[in-house]
């Protein structure tokens, strides 16, 4: 098995056997992701990946049952090369119960439904996507790329399709200027396609991107402790999902908001009450230097 540059991936995956398939990532202009700066972007060859799944099959066995392929936006990818290798995947891993890849709404759109109909039946089970935020003047600011609009079709489309979709949320990255109009127009967002689970991430200023540099000369101002909960507060708020799971599975977030909707939105919403009568200096900084 063959790595390049930093791997990155999400916390849920930790269980999982990882194979690049892509290195970077496609778009790699976010104002405030450092993570695939070093890496220019570039798809690995079907006999490359084929081969570092057949040495993870001789180095691990047969019993695998995740398995993620990294790097950033992997379902950019030909169909028919995904389709070739997770039905290659499945047959060196017969107890393989799940497939997954990152996949942003711009990359998903290219893709016809029936693409992705095709892509599950061979055997991806979830989407991770970084919405980020779904409001356009956040959008635009952070040059996500995207818009709101492109974010529920791709939601819709991957729902339909019958493939599960984590969706991210960046607690404070429209600052504290478009806290507001950030969480309600996300909770619109997410309430057209209930993605089957939403994960709140904190937005902590990372050096050497332009959103840190914007933060050093005050341009941009990061939330408080309280501040942020009361923005997943508003969140949970205009959610009107059906089946979505909220999850907090970060370190860079304040407290550990998780439970189903629609049914555990009170619960919620009451323990960020609780959370929010804690005094601010008994949380982390908001600051990367303490982080």
């Amino acid at each position: 098995m063959r790595y390049e540059g930093v791997v990155y991936r999400p916390p849920s995956e930790a269980g999982s056997l990882l194979i690049q398939a892509t290195i970077g990532c496609p778009h790699n202009k976010c104002t405030f992701c450092a993570m695939y700066k070093g890496s220019k972007f570039r798809l690995r060859s079907v006999e490359e990946i084929k081969e570092d799944l057949l040495a993870a099959r001789e180095y691990y066995g047969e019993y695998i049952e995740s398995l993620f392929f990294p790097d950033g936006n992997t379902i950019i990818m030909k169909t028919d090369q995904l389709v070739e290798i997770f039905t290659y995947a499945k047959s060196l891993f017969p107890h393989l119960k799940r497939i997954t890849v990152y996949g942003s709404a711009r990359y998903v759109n290219v893709k016809k439904p029936e693409e992705i109909i095709r892509l599950r039946e061979a055997g991806l089970t979830r989407v991770h996507t970084g919405m980020e935020s779904g409001d356009n003047e956040v959008l635009k600011n952070i040059s996500k790329g995207t818009t709101a609009e492109e974010i529920i079709s791709a939601g819709q489309k991957l729902k339909n399709a019958g493939i599960e979709l984590s969706e991210y949320y960046l607690v404070g990255i429209g600052g504290a200027k478009l806290s507001e109009q950030h969480a309600i127009n996300s909770a619109k967002v997410l309430s057209e396609f209930s993605p089957d689970f939403i994960r709140l991430r904190t937005f902590v200023p990372v050096p050497n991107t332009p959103l840190y540099e914007d933060y050093t000369k005050g341009e941009f101002q990061l939330l408080s402790p309280h501040e942020a909960l009361k923005e997943i507060r508003l969140l949970i708020e205009h959610l009107d999902c059906q089946g979505s799971t909220v999850l907090s599975d970060h370190v860079s977030n304040y407290w550990n908001v998780q439970g189903r909707l629609p049914e555990d939105k009170d619960k919620m919403l009451k323990e960020i009450g609780q959370a929010l009568t804690i005094d601010e200096r008994k949380f982390r900084s908001p600051h990367i230097s303490r982080l």
